[in-house]
């Protein structure tokens, strides 16, 4: 058996995560679902003077620790994290059959309920699909619970037309095709719109073994989850503000969501929504740009909790 190099990576992530004091749980939130997260040690034990407490909701792609690894460190100086894997992702899973991004947000909402107590509340970050998942949470939650939101790359606005569009750029028949990949030509069109810095030489071994421990794992699930965004069905969707204070974050040569849909969102949003684009940063400006991204992250944030006191 050959060495995997995404099994090596995540090997050596995991004692990172412990260093920063984060712990692995799985924690059901009825019978039917469980979710697998990485959370602050504090949280583990009902500490009753937690630090802040920020939820990172992650994309498609990778496994959550891996999308927001370069995050961790900076916000863990600060805040109490909880980061889990949305349904059907890493260790999470469910018996129900809803699919939408209305669901993994009442889902995490419980998951939060189970973790925090009482009237604590909380700060949502989202990235991309994860940005859906936020969004819904903070508006099914309200400000009783979730303090502030961040949007990251993630096109609240999306319809078929976008869908179409992408996977034009993208050089196939089907978003899906994209996003979840069957083979390693598909993994490079991915990694041309997402990434706006190209990589000079990525091996076929290295996307193989990528393709096969990171998008080939309930890949009919994630199928399901994709068919069931609700964003695009006028009848079940329709972007209004958030009684909350937002920030949107977005890279300026995103090609996977264009960054004209970021300003369409906050003109739907609230004037008084805060959008900062990136430079130099396509679809995952957290990772290509992590020092900017944490700079305007944490002034976001820490701003909220020094006007609270």
């Amino acid at each position: 058996m050959g060495l995997s190099v995404a099994s090596f990576i995540e090997f050596l992530l995991r004692p990172y995560l412990l260093a920063t004091g984060l712990r692995s749980r799985s924690i059901p939130i009825d019978s039917e679902t469980i979710f697998h997260c990485w959370l602050s040690q504090s949280l583990c034990g009902r500490n009753p003077n937690p630090k802040p407490v920020v939820l990172l909701i992650h994309g498609f792609g990778p496994l959550s620790t891996w999308q927001w690894r370069y995050q961790i460190r900076p916000l863990s100086r600060h805040f109490d994290l909880v980061i889990p894997d949305l349904l059907f992702f890493g260790g999470s899973s469910t018996r129900s059959a809803a699919r939408s991004e209305a669901f993994q947000a009442e889902s995490l909402a419980r998951l939060m309920d189970t973790i925090l107590s009482p009237g604590l509340r909380f700060d949502v970050v989202g990235t991309s699909y994860g940005g859906f998942v936020a969004y819904h949470m903070a508006k099914a939650c309200g400000p009783e619970k979730v303090r502030r939101v961040v949007i990251a790359s993630s096109d609240l606005l999306k319809r078929e037309a976008d869908d179409r569009a992408l996977a034009e750029r993208g050089g196939v028949n089907h978003v899906s095709d994209l996003m979840l990949p069957k083979g390693t030509a598909e993994i490079r069109r991915l990694i041309a719109l997402a990434v706006h810095r190209q990589p000079k030489f990525l091996p076929e071994f290295l996307l193989r073994d990528v393709m096969l421990k990171l998008f080939h794992v309930n890949v009919a699930r994630k199928m399901e989850l994709m068919a069931g965004v609700t964003l695009a069905d006028e009848t079940k969707f329709q972007l209004t503000p958030l009684p909350q204070e937002v920030l949107i974050i977005w890279g300026q040569n995103d090609r996977i969501f264009p960054l004209e849909k970021a300003f369409e969102m906050r003109k739907l949003l609230g004037e008084d929504v805060k959008l900062v684009n990136l430079k130099n940063t396509g679809h995952i400006p957290q990772m290509e740009d992590p020092q900017k991204f944490n700079e305007v992250l944490l002034d976001f944030l820490l701003d909220a909790h020094r006007s609270s006191l």
